[in-house]
């Protein structure tokens, strides 16, 4: 593993964000501040509507904000975009590509910040794709059709495009959605090699379980940060059953931490 970063993968300071057009702008995060530890998981829940993912979008630099990101100790927005494209990589909810696209090239467009304009393809780029589709178990369909994949296959599809950036930092919107359990198990445990390697992960998650074996959980309402701590802490784990109105609770299951209803 890499030797820990002085400064934080990402940090966001009094982070305001509005959705909507004209006067119809609704407030969605109300001054946000917060650190993402390098070279660890940090998950972040909350209930419908709390601000999970346009505060990921606010990180990623993918939606208008006041307050200020900085990724790798750099402010965010004053990076080059390839820059920026380079370091940090982006999977969101339901992103489409073009049907006609076989898998290689969606998997190939994550190459494309680090190719010099209407450049072929390296040996790295093709390492580097060939790699991610192979830690996806995506590496069979590779000549096949985007619009012949389920949607589960085309989440990995998408998952491999990010994973071929090869960005120290990965930001994740419900990366789980359409994914059977067994390639849920599949995707935490690529998580779990990324943070080994020395790479951040941040993702927004409803499956609290899986949330809970992040390293960090985040915790949102009402577009505030309700909670910042340690997956297996007792306070965090309180907080979260506060969070979702005492309607969840949080056990140790075979050593590991789970959420259960309560009943």
């Amino acid at each position: 593993m890499n030797a820990p970063m002085p400064f934080p993968a990402l940090r966001a300071e009094a982070v305001e964000a509005q959705l909507g057009h004209g006067p119809a702008r609704t407030p969605v995060l109300h001054g946000v501040s917060l650190d993402i530890r390098a070279g660890c998981w940090t998950s972040i829940v909350g209930p419908n509507g709390a601000g999970k993912s346009t505060l990921l979008k606010c990180l990623a630099g993918l939606l208008p904000h006041r307050g200020s990101v900085a990724l790798l100790g750099q402010p965010l927005l004053a990076l080059p975009q390839r820059v920026r494209a380079r370091q940090l990589a982006w999977l969101g909810q339901n992103e489409s590509s073009a049907d006609d696209l076989i898998v290689w090239d969606v998997a190939m467009l994550g190459r494309l910040p680090h190719q010099p304009w209407l450049s072929a393809p390296s040996v790295a780029d093709h390492a580097a794709v060939e790699q991610a589709l192979r830690a996806t178990q995506a590496w069979d369909w590779r000549h096949r059709p985007l619009g012949q994949l389920s949607g589960g296959e085309r989440q990995r599809v998408l998952l491999a495009r990010a994973l071929a950036v090869q960005a120290q930092v990965l930001l994740m919107d419900e990366p789980l959605a359409n994914l059977d359990p067994p390639h849920q198990v599949d995707w935490l445990l690529l998580v779990r090699e990324l943070v080994r390697q020395g790479r951040t992960v941040v993702s927004v998650l409803h499956e609290i379980s899986t949330a809970l074996q992040a390293d960090a959980l985040v915790l949102m309402a009402q577009g505030r940060i309700r909670h910042h701590g340690g997956c297996k802490d007792a306070a965090t784990h309180r907080a979260l059953e506060q969070v979702f109105d005492e309607r969840i609770h949080v056990q140790q299951v075979a050593g590991q931490w789970i959420s259960l209803p309560r009943l």
